[in-house]
């Protein structure tokens, strides 16, 4: 018997309206169509999702009960497919396996944001590395909001940074482009004990050989392929520009950069060869270096900063 997501049962017409209890009820998928990025609607179709799951689950282990005994009949496969369902339903609209919480706050993040947001400024996965990485923050701000954001940053930071790239001999946009996916933009740093930003533009780890300030902060590690979050020391400094300085050293020091300081002038270049060099453990880390690299965030928020390069 094929299986299709649940009818959108637990959608409440109205504000006065109860929550309808069984799979059977059609009546929520035309205020579902009405409304499809209410709040109601969006928690509704995060239920149904979780519901399947639940439902696929369900449906795996009567197989699996079947293909050990005697088969059921087709009257009796109707009215346990029908059981599964109206059971998937109401789990799901209590605990359920949690992917209902998770999908409620990416789709809530995407309706908040006005038609033409740039898509480097929309929600996306965090990005962590080997170096100690915070997580990238939750970008579901208006597009304005956002702009506001990275133009304060580029006009805070690329002064330093351009200083920075010069005695390298690289172009500063990548670093920059690097700064902005590990700070969120300067929004998410991880902070010492006493509560400040630790001021780490690019994400450095604490090590043992690490005699100054520390902060910390959850992150996310990839490691074969699979994702595990940690709590992370980080290193702290007194100003953005000892952290620039610090991560210049870096790269000046590891024969791992070598090719990223002999990018030059080609940003392109920079992140690219930061993608390969493993500095980060997120797989995706180069492709999210491009995103802002290449992304009309930086763009206009370079031309709104005033800050030449």
């Amino acid at each position: 018997m094929t299986h299709s997501l649940l009818p959108a049962a637990q959608i409440p017409v109205s504000s006065s309206t109860a929550t309808a209890n069984t799979y059977t009820d059609l009546n929520g998928l035309s205020a579902l169509k009405k409304d499809s990025s209410s709040p109601q609607a969006i928690h509704a179709v995060a239920q149904q999702v979780d519901a399947l799951f639940l439902q696929m689950m369900l449906k795996s282990m009567r197989d699996a009960s079947a293909d050990a005994g005697e088969a059921d009949s087709n009257e009796m496969g109707m009215y346990q497919d029908m059981f599964d369902k109206q059971v998937a339903l109401n789990l799901s609209q209590h605990q359920g396996l949690g992917l209902g919480s998770l999908l409620t706050r990416q789709l809530s993040a995407a309706a908040a944001l006005p038609p033409g947001t740039p898509q480097e400024a929309r929600p996306s996965a965090p990005a962590n590395s080997n170096t100690g990485r915070a997580a990238r923050p939750d970008a579901s701000a208006p597009a304005a909001t956002m702009l506001q954001t990275a133009s304060e940053f580029v006009r805070q930071v690329l002064p330093t940074i351009s200083r920075a790239a010069e005695r390298l001999g690289v172009n500063p946009l990548g670093m920059l482009a690097q700064a902005a996916l590990e700070t969120g933009w300067g929004k998410r740093m991880a902070r010492t004990a006493e509560g400040t930003p630790s001021l780490n533009m690019f994400g450095i780890k604490a090590g043992d050989s690490w005699d100054g300030a520390r902060a910390s902060a959850n992150t996310v590690e990839f490691s074969g392929g699979l994702a595990t979050q940690r709590h992370t020391v980080f290193r702290a400094y007194a100003s953005i520009e000892d952290s620039v300085g610090d991560f210049a050293n870096l790269l000046k020091g590891s024969p791992r950069y070598r090719d990223a300081v002999a990018a030059g002038g080609d940003a392109q270049a920079y992140v690219n060869s930061i993608g390969r060099s493993g500095y980060a453990t997120d797989p995706e880390y180069g492709n999210k270096l491009n995103d802002i690299l290449n992304g009309s965030t930086l763009r206009m928020a370079l031309n709104a900063s005033g800050v030449k390069l």
